[in-house]
């Protein structure tokens, strides 16, 4: 306890999953916090009972809300230490010759430019400050193919780049930014996998590709996100980390049954 005490934080995606345990993980961990998640009933369960959080319904990708939001949570508590850009969308499965542009944008918009936003808009309140961390959700899936559709995947090698790129526009500032790349998860993105694993009677095969053979849980990845924020990781910069069970270390993949009638028809 008190790994955090003093420390001001900003959780986005924070209505469920990993959102919703890093927001309460820091705030037991003595932090301020306020909780943002489009959802409005959602995001005001995360922080029920909870003295030390506040929740706000905001839209990540709007850079008008975003600025004003920190804005407001500097002035009122006269500064900020963490930034957990966790706010994500999957966009779910559509075969690659049926995506649209405005298919791809919309992912976009959500998982690579949200984490733009807070990055832009939080760091020079932390620079002023000579500290901070920043910690952006990735994914397995954006350190090698297999692991999500193409826009989802390409949107969470955009924030690992986004991480390594920015952890040098910050050089010599004191603010630290890094990333989490997490598994299969079950949180609110992923729980239509897990109800149809459940309702198959097939729960105990999610997760089996992966060394561990489970899936993981959201207060596994908030462990990694507290010690990101945490002074624990002083000297952590600029890396992507895998919180995935093993999964990364391979990525076991299958051919499905539109990409191998995409094959054969490549072949014809």
């Amino acid at each position: 306890m008190g790994r955090l005490t003093g420390k001001r934080a900003i959780v986005t995606g924070a209505g469920s999953g990993i959102g919703r345990a890093a927001s309460r993980r820091f705030a037991e961990e003595g932090a301020t916090v306020l909780a943002v998640d489009l959802n409005a009933d959602a995001v005001a369960e995360t922080v029920k009972g909870q003295d030390r959080m506040t929740a706000e319904v905001g839209d990540v990708s709007s850079e008008d809300y975003v600025s004003q939001s920190v804005r407001g949570f500097v002035d009122a508590n006269g500064g900020i230490d963490i930034v957990f850009a966790n706010a994500g969308i999957s966009g779910g499965y559509v075969p690659l010759h049926e995506q649209t542009p405005d298919y791809w944008e919309d992912i976009l918009r959500i998982n690579l430019i949200g984490p733009f936003l807070y990055v832009k808009h939080a760091s020079p309140y932390m620079i002023d400050q000579h500290a901070g961390s920043i910690i952006c959700t990735a994914s397995v899936a954006g350190i090698r193919a297999n692991a999500g559709g193409n826009p989802y995947s390409a949107s969470k090698a955009g924030v690992i780049s986004l991480v390594q790129t920015v952890a040098y526009d910050l050089a010599g500032t004191g603010v630290r930014i890094n990333a989490i790349c997490p598994g299969l998860i079950e949180t609110g993105m992923t729980k239509p996998i897990f109800d149809m694993a459940r309702g198959k009677g097939s729960e105990d095969r999610i997760g089996q590709i992966n060394p561990l053979k489970r899936a993981g849980r959201p207060e596994e990845i908030s462990n990694m996100a507290l010690f990101l924020a945490s002074d624990e990781a002083s000297y952590v910069n600029g890396q992507a980390f895998p919180v995935d069970g093993g999964l990364s270390g391979s990525h076991p993949y299958a051919m499905g049954g539109g990409q191998q009638r995409a094959y054969k028809k490549a072949q014809d």
